[in-house]
């Protein structure tokens, strides 16, 4: 079959736009031959839990799942009783990007300001006094992005101090961790470092994002705060039939170390992406690059001519802020090929940039 696309095309819109990295598509290969039992009794799950275990504790329970606003939802209707809220940051994936999930599975966000998308411990305690007062949705969980929906990382210190904050409260902590590899590979920690020992409850663990072709997976850092689970992903339609396809890409990318290779590409070639831009005159980098995207104030003219050949989301029209996202397939030759375009004078022609191709928004890059 002809290919419809340019295999060879490395773009910035979203590392979503990846492809499957060839480790993880080995694994599906290699999993796809003859039966196996359904609905997670197969025995690339049952290998999952045990890598689950070992890099997240022994007390670690491990729920694959189709995708990562799935795990969220799942993971959050698991942890709040039905009158109660989840706190969050405004600007946190669960509160911009998930349509209404939150609220058509029937809890209330309390968002929290975050103007680099962190959370600070002092604002959690005013919005958990509201537990006490029956007209107001009950603040049940804690959720916090790692790293974060601006591309920067709470530190361990940061982590703990927010954790501790929530637990005095009687608040347990979720993690959204769609870009957790890309964290950890940036405070040079391990996955438990940053998770279990660091206070967190309950994590949801992405791979979509870092080589995997589909499917993230719920953790259980501590069963006390979960409750229902087997059959949550079932009412909610979270249930993969065929598990061990998703099993076999999470062990794949999780078993040894490619979870961090492929962090540390992404998370490289956005320091050189940011890097690059601060040379070309009129563009700022707006929040500290400490993963995988790069938030860029670009020109009016120089956008405008970066999108005839590139895509990436626009962050705030107003301002001109935009998103760059990197990927683990990013290659030094595009980052410098962008670098380049974003330089050359509108209009007078841009080397290394390829065939036009429109740019989308940031609603669907997520």
């Amino acid at each position: 079959m002809t290919s419809l696309h340019d295999s060879g095309l490395i773009d910035f819109a979203s590392d979503n736009c990846a492809g499957v990295h060839p480790e993880a598509m080995a694994a599906l290969a290699e999993a796809n031959g003859g039966h196996q039992p359904s609905y997670g009794a197969d025995v690339y799950t049952g290998r999952l839990r045990e890598v689950i275990r070992r890099q997240f504790g022994p007390r670690a329970e491990a729920f694959p799942v189709f995708n990562g606003t799935g795990a969220n939802i799942v993971a959050l209707q698991a942890m709040a009783e039905r009158w109660e809220a989840v706190i969050c940051a405004e600007s946190a994936h669960l509160h911009t990007d998930e349509c209404m999930a939150p609220e058509h599975h029937g809890f209330k966000l309390l968002t929290l300001p975050a103007p680099d998308g962190r959370i600070d411990p002092a604002d959690i305690a005013p919005v958990a006094a509201y537990r006490t007062n029956r007209h107001r949705a009950q603040p049940g969980v804690l959720s916090l992005s790692q790293a974060t929906e601006l591309g920067t990382c709470y530190d361990l210190q940061q982590l703990r101090r927010l954790t501790d904050e929530a637990h005095r409260l009687g608040l347990p902590v979720h993690v959204d961790g769609a870009r957790l590899a890309n964290a950890a590979v940036t405070l040079g920690c391990s996955l438990a470092e940053l998770t279990t020992a660091a206070g967190v409850d309950v994590l949801s663990l992405g791979a979509t994002k870092n080589g995997g072709m589909f499917g993230d997976c719920i953790v259980v850092l501590d069963p006390a705060f979960v409750r229902g689970l087997p059959y949550l992903t079932k009412a909610t339609t979270q249930l993969p039939s065929k598990t061990r396809f998703i099993s076999a890409q999470l062990v794949a990318v999780f078993d040894g170390d490619l979870w961090a290779r492929n962090a540390t590409t992404a998370n490289e070639m956005a320091q050189r992406l940011a890097a690059g831009l601060t040379r070309v005159p009129g563009v700022r980098i707006v929040h500290p690059v400490q993963a995988n995207a790069v938030f860029a104030q670009l020109p009016a003219d120089v956008a405008r001519s970066l999108r005839q050949s590139y895509t990436f989301s626009t962050w705030d029209e107003a301002s001109g802020v935009v998103r760059l996202m990197t990927a683990f397939d990013t290659r030094p030759a595009d980052v410098d090929a962008f670098v380049a375009a974003a330089g050359t004078v509108p209009g007078s022609g841009a080397r290394g940039v390829r065939s036009a191709h429109p740019g989308p928004v940031r609603a669907d890059l997520a």
